[in-house]
């Protein structure tokens, strides 16, 4: 499967709690912090749910 890098860009802050878990099953906690995940179809999901909150680069 392809990498994925994905940098949380917006704040979770003042966003639905379903959003919020979203960012915290991806692995990121805080601004600006940077993660490489498998491109599976669960990680797509998931990434596909708070798109506004990201910003994603296929490596």
């Amino acid at each position: 499967m392809k990498k994925i890098r994905i940098k949380q860009v917006r704040s979770g802050i003042g966003r639905p709690a379903t959003q919020k878990r979203t960012l915290e099953a991806l692995g990121l906690r805080k601004m600006n912090h940077e993660r490489v995940v498998e491109g599976s179809p669960q990680i797509l999901g998931m990434i596909e749910k708070v798109k506004h909150l990201l910003e994603v680069e296929e490596l």
